[in-house]
C-alpha cells in the first residue's frame, strides 16, 4: 500500500492556518502594498483588483481574483471595479494559458454560503485551470485531491507574468 502524503491539509482541516490567525479575511491587503507577497500567495495587487493561488486548490495553479474593497456581492461594485476584476480574471486565464498550457477553464463565482462561497463576505472569482483526464478515483473515494506541484514551485513560475500586469485605465 501507498500512502498519499498531504501534511498541509490539516492546518485547513483543523482551522489552525496562520493567514486565518492573523488577518480576517484572507482576500484584504493593506493599503499601500502594491507587490506580490508569497507567503500569502498573492501574485498581483493592483488599485482595484488582487489575483491569488488558492492555498486549498481543486486542481493546479488554482487562482481566486477579488476586488481590493471588501465586498460580498457583485451589485456593490462600481462600473470601473467590474471592468478591472473582469479584466484581471482574463489575463490570469491568458497567463495560466501561456505557462500551464490547459485544455480548458472553469471560471466561477460563489455568492453565499451556501452557493459554495468559503469566504462569503468578499467577492472572488476561481479560476481553475483543466486537462484532458485530470479527474481520477481519489474524490470519489476520499474526497481527496492530487495535486502535482507544490504551491511555492506553481508561485514562483507565475510571478514573473503577474509583475507586468497593469492596472484598468
Amino acid at each position: 500500500m501507498k500512502n498519499l502524503w498531504a501534511p498541509w491539509r490539516m492546518t485547513y482541516i483543523l482551522g489552525e492556518d496562520e493567514q486565518s490567525k492573523n488577518k480576517s479575511c484572507i482576500f484584504c491587503v493593506d493599503q499601500g502594498q502594491e507587490r506580490p507577497d508569497k507567503d500569502r500567495l498573492i501574485l498581483y495587487v493592483g488599485r482595484l483588483t488582487m489575483v491569488m493561488m488558492n492555498r486549498y486548490p481543486y486542481n493546479n495553479c488554482h487562482m481566486l481574483v477579488a476586488p481590493r474593497r471588501h465586498v460580498p456581492d457583485l451589485s456593490v461594485l462600481t462600473g470601473e471595479e467590474m471592468t478591472d476584476l473582469l479584466g484581471k480574471v482574463r489575463n490570469t486565464i491568458d497567463i495560466l494559458r501561456r505557462d500551464a498550457r490547459p485544455d480548458g477553464f472553469n471560471v466561477g463565482l460563489n455568492l453565499g454560503r451556501v452557493a459554495g462561497a468559503g469566504v462569503e463576505s468578499h467577492l472572488h472569482f476561481h479560476v481553475v485551470p483543466r486537462w484532458n483526464g485530470d479527474t481520477n478515483f481519489m474524490t470519489v473515494f476520499d474526497d481527496v485531491r492530487v495535486v502535482p506541484e507544490h504551491l511555492e514551485a506553481s508561485f514562483d513560475r507565475l510571478a514573473p507574468y503577474f509583475s507586468n500586469m497593469e492596472d484598468a485605465s
